[in-house]
């Protein structure tokens, strides 16, 4: 029940950070970040280009929630994580703005999906299978044209990769370091 809670308190952050001047304040801006905005490296995740890439952003948030069943912590720190990895992948590209939570989305399926894999669920591997495929089909062929044209600017197809590699990276970790503690 918590994390129905966690799932939305974050949707109403991210509603709340939709709205001038705040939305401003916490997109991710290179210029603004190399100048010293440091927050803004995990912020730029929480707003959106507009209210429809809002909606899909939450909903998929909310079917990640469905189909993992996470408890609080295994939420909120995967999370963190992987928007922290995002923002700071974006970093190293020519990305001026960026907006979205899809990059840690990516991120958190990922993270689940191998973790689910490890314990012994074999069909989830599946799953990491289709994440990855998709990642090679955005940088082979190009993001949705429709999805584009729904959230009003160019698919950051660059974090969907820091979100995914970040995700997969902590859930190889945290199986490693429990078996290591198990040991």
């Amino acid at each position: 029940m918590r994390v129905y809670l966690l799932l939305s308190v974050i949707s109403i952050i991210c509603l709340g950070l939709q709205f001038e001047p705040l939305s401003s304040y916490v997109e991710w801006n290179a210029a603004a970040i190399h100048s010293g905005q440091w927050w803004r490296i995990l912020t730029g995740n929480f707003t959106h280009t507009n209210f429809a890439h809002w909606a899909m952003n939450l909903i998929g948030l909310w079917f990640i929630g469905f189909i993992f069943k996470p408890n609080l912590l295994t939420l909120l720190l995967p999370l963190l994580l992987t928007s922290m990895a995002v923002g700071i992948g974006n970093l190293f590209t020519d990305m001026q703005i960026y907006v979205g939570l899809s990059g840690s989305l990516h991120g958190l399926f990922g993270y689940y999906a191998l973790r689910e894999s490890l314990h012994r669920r074999k069909s989830s591997g599946l799953l990491v299978f289709g994440l990855m495929a998709k990642i090679v089909w955005e940088f082979s062929f190009g993001a949705s044209t429709v999805t584009s044209d729904l959230i009003d600017a160019r698919v950051a197809i660059e974090s969907h990769l820091f979100g995914a590699v970040s995700g997969l990276s902590l859930a190889y970790f945290s199986h490693w370091y429990g078996r290591k503690q198990n040991a």
